[in-house]
C-alpha cells in the first residue's frame, strides 16, 4: 500500500498533485489560528512576505488581512491562477530555483507545504531573499481528532493503507515529524540563529460532509486508486455518523521559526 515517502521533497510528481481541484482544496482545507500569524507578523521586522508553496492562497490571506504585503511562491500554475483570481500577486516556481530579482523581504512563510522543500536548500533560499534580521517561519496543522473516532478512523486505514502513518495508532502527539528536517534544515544552513518551535492550539467543528471533502486533499489519500478512496470514504462516514454526525477536531498549528543572521 502507498504511504508518503520518507523524503517529500524528491517526490515532484506528489508534490504537484494537489492541483487537480483548487476548488476544493481552498474550501476543505483547515486555516490557521490568528494567534500564529499575528506573532510571526510581530517578531518580523516589517510586512514585506513571501509565502512558499502558497497554493490557492489560505495563509496568504490570512497574512494579507494582518496588514502583510504578500508575495506567493507556487510550483504548480492551477493554484496560483486560483490564489490569483483571489487577489494575490503569485510567482510560478519551485522555491528552490525560483529568482527572487534582487528583491529582499522581511519574512518567509511556509504553511502545510515545507515538506515538499528541500529542507536544507530552502532554508538557504529563505536566507537569500530575507533582510538581516528577517524571519523564516514554516508551519503545519497536527490534527488530534476525539479518542473514539480517532480509533475508529484508524481501523479504516489500518483495513485500506496498513501501512501509512494513520495506520499505526489511534492517539496523535501533536508532534510533526516535518518540524525535526525542519530544525536541522535550518542549522545546517548556518544563515540562522536558533531555530524556536511555537505551538498554538484551536479548533474547528466538522460535519461529516465537511470531513469527507477535505479527504481527497490530502497527501496520503492522493496516493489512492479510486476505489481505494471510495472505501476510505465510505468508512469514515460511517465513523463519522456513529459519533454523532459531527465531531470537534482540535488541531495544534506548530511553528518552526529563525531569525536570519548576518549583516548583509
Amino acid at each position: 500500500m502507498p504511504t508518503l515517502p520518507s523524503e517529500p521533497h524528491r517526490a515532484r510528481a506528489l508534490a504537484e498533485s494537489f492541483g487537480t481541484d483548487p476548488e476544493r482544496y481552498d474550501r476543505a482545507r483547515p486555516s490557521y489560528p490568528d494567534a500564529m500569524v499575528r506573532a510571526i507578523v510581530a517578531a518580523s521586522p516589517g510586512p514585506d512576505v513571501v509565502d512558499v508553496g502558497t497554493g490557492t492562497g489560505i495563509a496568504a490571506r490570512l497574512f494579507q488581512a494582518a496588514g502583510c504585503r504578500v508575495l506567493g511562491v507556487e510550483v504548480d500554475p492551477r493554484m496560483a491562477a486560483w490564489a490569483r483570481r483571489r487577489g494575490l500577486d503569485v510567482e510560478v516556481a519551485g522555491f528552490e530555483d525560483w529568482d527572487p530579482a534582487g528583491r529582499v523581504f522581511d519574512a518567509v512563510v511556509s504553511g502545510q507545504t515545507w515538506h515538499w522543500v528541500d529542507p536544507v536548500a530552502g532554508a538557504a533560499k529563505a536566507a537569500r531573499v530575507l533582510r538581516p534580521g528577517g524571519r523564516l517561519a514554516v508551519f503545519w496543522n497536527v490534527a488530534q481528532p476525539p479518542p473514539d473516532l480517532a480509533e475508529a478512523l484508524a481501523d479504516v486505514y489500518r483495513r485500506v493503507l496498513p501501512d501509512s502513518l494513520a495506520a499505526f495508532s489511534s492517539t496523535t502527539t501533536g508532534h510533526s515529524p516535518f518540524t525535526t528536517k525542519a530544525v536541522d534544515g535550518i542549522r545546517q544552513s548556518g544563515a540562522f540563529g536558533d531555530p524556536e518551535e511555537w505551538r498554538f492550539d484551536w479548533e474547528r467543528t466538522y460535519t461529516r460532509d465537511e470531513w469527507l471533502d477535505q479527504l481527497p486533499t490530502a497527501g496520503t489519500t492522493a496516493l489512492l486508486t479510486p476505489t481505494q478512496l471510495d472505501e476510505v470514504l465510505a468508512a469514515t462516514a460511517a465513523a463519522v455518523d456513529a459519533v454523532g454526525g459531527s465531531f470537534t477536531m482540535r488541531y495544534t498549528a506548530l511553528v518552526v521559526t529563525a531569525t536570519r543572521s548576518g549583516a548583509d
